[in-house]
């Protein structure tokens, strides 16, 4: 199993290109909904509608030694190339915690490819 597909790094306070698409028509038309009109979608459900597997790499500033920088990696179902789901947290980190983002390398891999995954024809009951 390959552990990423793609990676891209985003400079602190240059994570525009994660735009937070929530109300994006195509991608509602294409998946059906988004992540903030139904947060019960199950991951099943996520994965079948283009979700993948996303682990950003955060690298941020220690709030009491700015020179040091230290490592959080985060892992989520998201929507490749626009990540609104880690756009969001991105969001929350700016605004509620004291480390200073410095940057984010993002790997992601779809989790059901097509040919890992399709529907049966037939069912088959063994006593």
């Amino acid at each position: 199993m390959s552990v990423t597909k793609e990676f891209a790094t985003v400079p602190a306070g240059k994570s525009e290109g994660l735009g937070h698409d929530a109300g994006n028509p195509e991608q509602t038309a294409r998946t059906g909904s988004t992540a903030e009109s139904d947060p019960v979608m199950s991951d099943l459900e996520r994965q079948m509608n283009d979700y993948r597997l996303t682990t950003a790499e955060i690298l941020y500033h220690l709030p009491d030694h700015p020179d040091l920088l230290q490592t959080f990696i985060w892992q989520t179902l998201d929507i490749a190339p626009r990540y609104p789901v880690l756009r969001k947290f991105l969001d929350y980190w700016q605004n509620n915690i004291e480390g200073r983002l410095h940057s984010v390398r993002i790997g992601q891999r779809g989790v059901i490819a097509p040919a890992e995954f399709r529907i049966a024809d037939t069912q088959l009951v063994l006593h």
